[in-house]
């Protein structure tokens, strides 16, 4: 299948389009700024809170006339842009793929090497997040604004997490055999001179041996990580971008300067990917742009999270928890202050946790609510950074595809660190209300991540979609579903060479991924919760219809206290999520049959973790018999805290061959 470079077959389409959408695009802004002029966020009070109470009304009442009249204006050239524009979305092309032409301008993707299929198996990591770039106005309901800015910061929060390196210790001990999380609470500011070459005695075991594996634990990002790695050696195929420090032994005692020297002398090697790259440095409107001491949002600031920068799995031994302060030289600053949480559902068989950062080495990211161009122009040049394939402006407009007319797009983005070999798109024709004036549908990627000795190649389905939002459109959701499902089979047959007896292609994974609009938990969702959709696809963090497991939190953020002290950055939101209380107060809760009208009413007889309708899930149906696909890690992001409403999810899948190491 051919993928779409441009939305038109041919440059005069593209120009045409263009001219037209120049003579709509004034009369737009204009709209947009007029409406938004009236719809304050609770941000904007709070900073307006000491001027005096007439200053706002006075701006408005000036303002508004000049908007009316340039308006009117505008809107005779917009009406000739409009007839031009409509006719042309008969021949638009439903998503623009854009591929990174200078690998020198990207951070993770050239670290990828290609999946042989040998050894014990390979991880995948998908994250998926609605970021709300709908326009100004319209995204002020929502009580978020400043679509433009949030675009540039929402695209640099995610490359940056996940480009940071994934360090990863395991702590073997003969007679233990909890697992725990450690995580670095902070970062102080970064040394200088003969200081980064200082060693810190570590308060780890002592130990009798260590095991270092990842050379090429660090990310492309700088020129002294790249020549480090140059002299660390060989890239190991098996995890790229990540760091593993295996200490082994029972003694008590300080790690030698030797040892000492060595972790330094790697963890040095893998440095983390630069906080900011060109551009970085203009100054956003959006609140939390300016980063404070604590906030680990971004990767320049000198605090980061309680989320496992670093992950300690205690194998076989007691260990003192209070003596994990391991002190490791990251890069030019120093990691300190080791905290440790264990984990609480020892019956699970995957970790999990609230982490202030997108995973390190995510390899898949589906968005949802990309819905205004210029919007997606800056969120795309910020993933590029990280991503090589993006696909974006995905959609139908005008009455072309679907039933009634479509003002927006889809406002699914798609990016991926593996190429791209097979994509399709489907509007849901049923949509209702404010819905319908989107083109909301399910996006369907076929991409490559590998290939067998007999050159065979690995491929593996993601399925990105955003289902009716109005509450109480419970058929219409459960259409969507049925839909969702028949597409995706149609879109397996169709993409698939393979044959039973002599396969081409080894699936494996099948992901779907998304805003769903309904919740595992509200009365009024039953009939979504059981769609056969969940017999065919696993939920991790479900445990039946009606009921999620008890680490399970939800992703919809009450807009009302986005800007509140407690919540307004990603180390303060997750340590809030963290807490029952906390949830009760910044979550939107499911609802029953037998709430109350005031949701500060009922807040103290919730139950449960929040309402959850951002899913993750995947199938072991479909796939190369000879492999197991198992949930390895699944994580709620706090790294979006005051850009948008949801809450960002992450799943890592372990897809095992079941070979021995060569």
């Amino acid at each position: 299948m051919v993928l779409y470079t441009s939305p038109f077959p041919n440059s005069f389409l593209s120009v045409l389009h263009s001219f037209s959408w120049g003579l709509i695009f004034p009369c737009y802004w204009l709209a947009d700024r007029l409406v938004a002029s009236f719809v304050p966020t609770t941000y904007e009070k709070r900073q307006r809170a000491d001027d005096p109470c007439y200053f706002h009304a006075l701006c408005i009442i000036i303002t508004t006339p000049i908007y009316l009249a340039l308006l009117v204006a505008s809107l005779p050239f917009a009406l000739i842009g409009f007839l031009l524009w409509s006719p042309l979305q008969s021949a638009r092309r439903p998503y623009i793929y854009s591929k990174l032409e200078d690998k020198n301008h990207a951070n993770g993707a050239t670290l990828l090497t290609e999946w042989k299929a040998a050894g014990n198996g390979k991880s995948f990591c998908f994250g998926s997040a609605n970021v709300c770039l709908l326009p100004d106005s319209l995204a002020r309901f929502n009580n978020v604004f400043n679509t433009q800015a949030r675009a540039k910061e929402i695209g640099r929060r995610i490359r940056n997490g996940a480009s940071r390196p994934q360090i990863k210790i395991y702590i073997d001990s003969p007679t233990n055999t909890s697992i725990s999380a450690a995580s670095f609470s902070s970062l102080v500011s970064p040394q200088s001179g003969d200081n980064t070459n200082r060693t810190v005695n570590a308060g780890i075991k002592r130990t009798t041996s260590m095991e270092y594996k990842g050379d090429n634990c660090g990310s492309n990002n700088s020129e002294d990580s790249r020549e480090d790695k140059n002299g660390a050696g060989e890239p190991n195929d098996g995890e790229e971008n990540t760091c593993i420090v295996r200490i082994n032994g029972e003694d008590n005692g300080h790690m030698s300067d030797t040892e000492t020297d060595n972790v330094n002398g790697q963890a040095h090697a893998s440095g983390p990917a630069e906080a900011s790259l060109e551009g970085d440095a203009e100054i956003s409107k959006t609140p939390n742009h300016q980063q404070k001491e604590g906030d680990s949002g971004s990767l320049d600031s000198y605090s980061a999270s309680r989320e496992s920068l670093v992950k300690v799995r205690v194998g076989d031994g007691t260990v003192d928890q209070s003596t994990v302060n391991n002190k490791l030289l990251y890069k030019a600053s120093i990691m300190k202050k080791t905290s440790v949480r264990k984990k609480k559902h020892t019956d699970e068989t995957f970790d999990h946790e609230i982490s202030a950062f997108f995973p390190a080495n995510l390899d898949f990211l589906c968005l949802q609510e990309v819905f205004d161009k210029r919007a997606a122009e800056k969120l795309k040049e910020q993933l590029h950074h990280y991503f090589e394939y993006i696909l974006y402006d995905v959609g139908v407009y005008s009455c072309h595809g679907c039933c009634s007319f479509k003002f927006v797009n889809s406002g699914l983005l798609f990016a991926s660190r593996y190429p791209v070999m097979d994509a399709a798109y489907h509007c849901y024709p049923n949509g209702r209300g404010t819905d319908s004036l989107a083109s909301k549908g399910a996006l369907f990627l076929k991409v490559q991540v590998g290939s067998t000795p007999q050159d065979q190649r690995i491929v593996g389905y993601i399925s990105c979609t955003h289902l009716q939002a109005i509450a109480g459109d419970t058929t219409v959701r459960c259409e969507q579903l049925d839909m969702l499902q028949d597409w995706l089979s149609e879109f397996r047959k169709s993409t698939s060479s393979s044959s039973t007896a002599n396969p081409e292609e080894l699936v494996a994974f099948d992901v779907i991924c998304g805003d769903l609009n309904f919740d595992n938990c509200s009365s009024e969702d039953k009939l979504e919760q059981q769609h056969s959709l969940f017999t065919h696809y696993k939920d991790p963090c479900r445990i039946g219809p009606g009921e999620d497991k008890p680490w399970a939190i939800g992703t919809l953020l009450d807009p009302e206290g986005l800007y509140d002290e407690e919540v307004c950055s990603p180390d303060n939101l997750q340590k809030v999520l963290e807490s029952e209380e906390g949830r009760k107060g910044y979550l939107v809760y499911p609802t029953s049959k037998n709430h109350s009208s005031s949701q500060k009413g009922r807040k103290a007889s919730l139950k449960g973790n929040g309402r959850r309708i951002d899913y993750m899930l995947y199938t072991e149906e479909g796939l190369y018999l000879e492999w197991k696909v198992e949930v390895e890690e699944f994580s709620f992001i706090t790294q979006l805290a005051g850009l948008t409403d949801h809450l960002p999810v992450a799943m890592r899948l372990m897809v095992s061959t079941g070979e021995d190491d060569p």
